[in-house]
């Protein structure tokens, strides 16, 4: 394995010598502004930024192009990408296990996604704030690793209460994978590639992919056959298929765990190293990273420093003057500094408070509908006389497949200059919810795929453009607290999605209605958002 410290050595010396009384940081700051992909200084002109930062953050986007688009951001593109996969594997097993699972354990099937959600919400909170706090390095690696680990022995479940717990530890470690992922990969990405992020709900698909063709003939031919007055009781030997496919995924996630730790090495963000007022470290990333791309950069800790301290530089001075480590209570004092950013004014308040909304509603109808996917296709199947395990599942592939080229259209779809992120986000929603409504117009099992097809489609669009638009919007030291609230937001709706279920009819077409009505209202609010990433750099 090459690593960065292999190659830094090579020409970091030359690279900070070369241009170090070319210009003032200010200048270049300013000189920033008005390149084609500028810096988001359009979007925020109302002081939303602490100014310290702000021009610190002006130099290193203009570093970080300089650098351009190398191996390093080539190779992060794809380890990040594993956390999409994750992040679309796990959220979904608890549909596709759901019949088998009851089925043997005779448990209200409501219950089982509500504690996977539990995890996915302390996940998201809890890693999306502590990769600001604490750093993004070691936080990207666990989460994986805590997944697969947990993954992994829900398969050994013997009872309800044991996998319910193990799949909610499952979540803890899932649901911090996008907060962290995509405030890691838009760290380091020049501003001409951040439709990459966009891009990066490739895995999102392929993850839908790789499950389904996973439960088709695992579930499907090793469950116990659809239950009847007369049958006799669901066993263990009978019903395995639900546990080889968590027994797969959780040796395939920790496979992919096992490279990102392995074979890539993650460098600390610089994004997040300035933010913390260590500037000499954020500038020696910078120079690893050219070396690893082949490449130099002029970047030099006198342009920097120039600017001024950082926001915690001070309060870090004073904590090592003292001789003093950082305590929880330090931690936590950095932790409410980090959310009070994301309100630091107006505008930007408004911002934050539109976002969290606009995950939180999407997270709601999703959750409500793909929760039980699987349930209808087999109650609508049932109806039509067509319901089995191997149809059921055979339908939920076909759907994944057709998730495929949505990737890609709405890495297309963003950089529409008509559009841009707001558009293509109202957009897709209102595509999703129309295709909601027409499910209910289904009067044959084929109908029904056909219309989920459509949904399939324009919902992976949505998701792949709101995963990308969100870390894009928040500063860079404030990413991952700004991704992890709106990822809470999301799966407090998704808690409250199975509670619904409890209390609701599940086999009609109302939750349909719920789900398509909030996805269209979701797109409405956002084309309110005040501020526009495309074209512009994280800041």
């Amino acid at each position: 394995m090459t690593t960065l410290d292999d190659t830094t050595s090579k020409t970091r010396g030359n690279a900070s010598d070369d241009i170090h009384d070319e210009k003032s940081p200010i200048d270049m700051a300013e000189k920033d502004s008005h390149t084609t992909y500028s810096s988001t200084e359009n979007l925020y002109q109302d002081d939303a930024l602490e100014p310290v930062y702000y021009a610190k953050t002006l130099i290193l986007n203009r570093a970080i192009e300089e650098i351009g688009m190398g191996k390093y951001q080539y190779m992060l593109f794809l380890v990040s990408g594993f956390g999409w996969f994750a992040d679309s594997v796990w959220p979904l097993i608890t549909g596709l296990i759901l019949t088998p699972v009851v089925d043997e354990f005779g448990f209200n099937p409501p219950f089982l996604s509500l504690a996977v959600n539990a995890g996915l919400l302390v996940g998201a909170v809890f890693w999306g704030l502590g990769c600001d706090v604490w750093g993004r390095r070691w936080c990207f690696n666990i989460t994986l690793l805590l997944a697969g680990v947990f993954g992994l022995a829900a398969g050994g479940a013997s009872n309800f209460i044991t996998l319910a717990s193990l799949l909610a530890v499952m979540g803890v470690g899932v649901g911090g994978n996008l907060p962290i992922d995509s405030a890691v990969f838009l760290d380091f990405v020049p501003a001409s590639r951040q439709f990459l992020l966009t891009f990066m709900s490739i895995f999102w698909c392929l993850g839908q992919l790789v499950v389904n063709l996973l439960a088709w003939p695992l579930i499907a031919n090793f469950s116990c056959p659809v239950a009847t007055p007369t049958s006799p009781p669901c066993t263990r030997s009978a019903n395995m298929g639900w546990r080889y496919l968590l027994f797969t995924l959780g040796g395939l996630t920790l496979l992919l765990w096992a490279i990102r730790f392995f074979v890539f090495e993650l460098a600390e963000s610089p994004r997040y190293l300035i933010g913390k007022g260590r500037d000499a470290e954020a500038v020696m990333i910078i120079h690893k990273i050219a070396a690893y791309n082949g490449t130099t950069s002029t970047l030099t800790v006198d342009q920097l420093a120039a600017v001024g301290g950082g926001e915690f530089s001070d309060k870090q001075q004073e904590t090592k003057a003292e001789g003093k480590k950082l305590s929880l209570t330090r931690t936590s004092d950095f932790t409410l500094g980090h959310i009070k950013s994301l309100f630091r004014t107006r505008k930007i308040a408004y911002s934050t408070s539109l976002l969290i909304s606009v995950w939180g509603i999407i997270g709601l109808a999703s959750t409500l509908y793909n929760n039980f996917l699987s349930f209808l296709l087999n109650s609508k199947g049932a109806h039509f006389d067509d319901a089995t395990l191997n149809i059921t599942y055979r339908n939920s592939f076909i759907l994944s497949v057709v998730g495929i080229p949505a990737a890609f259209f709405a890495t297309w779809l963003v950089e529409i200059p008509q559009l841009g992120r707001r558009g293509a986000l109202a957009v897709s929603a209102a595509l999703t919810g129309a295709f909601l409504f027409a499910t209910t117009t289904a009067r044959t099992s084929n109908a029904l795929l056909g219309w989920n097809c459509g949904y399939s489609f324009f919902s992976n669009v949505m998701y792949g453009i709101l995963y990308a638009i969100s870390p894009e919007i928040f500063p860079g030291k404030d990413r991952g607290t700004g991704n992890g609230l709106t990822a809470a937001a999301t799966r407090v709706f998704g808690l409250i999605a199975p509670i619904i279920a409890l209390y609701a009819d599940i086999t009609t077409s109302v939750p349909v209605y719920i789900a398509g009505a909030l996805i269209i209202f979701s797109g409405s609010l956002a084309l309110l958002i005040p501020y526009e990433p495309r074209g512009k750099a994280a800041m």
